[in-house]
């Protein structure tokens, strides 16, 4: 653990050591010479990546981060007067945007002493706090700089009733068994009578609006798909031709989740030259990048049990196309 940044109400730690590096090649490693090949969807996000996520985030197909905002706006004071928190641990906390409603409901109502957000980039982390610090007077952030699948016990312990948030429907990415595995991590991290869990699902829904949520008409989500390769080719040394690959995207209606992946358009060789790695791909081969998986009243509260918590309430955008539940450790 390296000291990022400290000052009276601010302190920022990284736990991305050199092992962390090899996580890009050992995925790319273990994903690509899998019979059905894959790779996570954590490695979208370079610099280039998260520019084109923003930019999905306000195109008219991409409800989700539209929808879980509404709710914010509406429910922010309802959730921070139910939970009487005073601490708020974020995991992929990026800029905070839509947290600062969650932050400003806590601190009107007189509550608010910490917020603890989580995120792989250390800039971000650190311009937030600086940021938030001189938004919320008192306020104390304690920055963790790490993955949160592996990083969890980093979390400081709470002296105040706390908010564990994961936000945007994340929870999806994960396929059924992990992300029953992961939530019970979570709840490793809430006190029984005193701490909540904030998750943000996206719900089932008519197929077309999902698809068109994921394959938008301007193509920015094809080009944030192919990113990924953008990012093997340049960290890894890959030859990837990635104007080859088409975007796809579809609903699994059997497993109710969205999956995208790249299809190659000819038949090729990659090189991956930091793995001393060829790989074949077929003409129409497929490469999955991402699960989304979208969420019933059933899955969700039967997910929330496996992990030890049970629902304290669901609250839905007016279209019912999103939910935030908050749920905690059963007594």
């Amino acid at each position: 653990m390296m000291p990022v940044n400290q000052a009276d109400q601010v302190v920022v730690h990284t736990y991305l050591g050199p092992s962390d590096e090899r996580s890009l090649a050992d995925d790319v490693l273990d994903g690509l010479t899998k019979p059905f090949k894959e790779l996570p969807p954590k490695h979208f996000y370079d610099a280039r990546g998260a520019e084109l996520f923003d930019r999905i985030c306000e195109l008219p197909e991409y409800y989700p981060t539209r929808a879980e905002r509404a709710i914010l706006e509406e429910r922010s004071a309802d959730i921070a007067a139910l939970t009487g928190a005073g601490e708020l641990v974020e995991l992929g906390s990026g800029t905070a945007a839509k947290t600062r409603l969650l932050l400003s409901a806590l601190y009107d109502g007189g509550t608010l002493r910490r917020y603890v957000p989580i995120d792989v980039t250390e800039r971000m982390v650190r311009d937030c706090a600086e940021a938030l610090v001189g938004e919320y007077p008192g306020l104390a952030v304690h920055g963790i700089v790490g993955d949160f699948e592996r990083h969890l016990a980093h979390v400081p312990p709470p002296d105040v009733p706390r908010i564990v948030a994961f936000l945007g429907g994340t929870i999806g990415n994960f396929t059924p068994g992990s992300r029953r595995r992961f939530l019970r991590r979570l709840a490793k991290l809430l006190r029984p009578g005193q701490d909540f869990l904030l998750l943000g699902t996206d719900l089932v829904k008519d197929p077309s609006v999902l698809e068109a949520a994921y394959d938008d008409r301007a193509g920015v989500t094809a080009d944030f798909n192919r990113n990924v390769l953008r990012v093997v080719n340049r960290e890894l040394g890959a030859d990837f031709d990635v104007d080859a690959f088409e975007h796809v995207a579809f609903f699994d209606h059997e497993r109710e989740w969205i999956e995208m992946r790249l299809r190659a358009q000819r038949r090729m060789t990659v090189r991956i030259a930091a793995l001393d790695l060829e790989i074949e791909f077929a003409a129409r081969e497929e490469l999955r990048t991402e699960i989304s998986a979208k969420f019933t009243p059933e899955r969700l509260s039967g997910d929330l049990a496996a992990a030890g918590l049970e629902l304290v309430d669901v609250l839905t955008d007016p279209d019912e196309r999103f939910a935030l539940s908050l749920s905690a450790p059963r007594q």
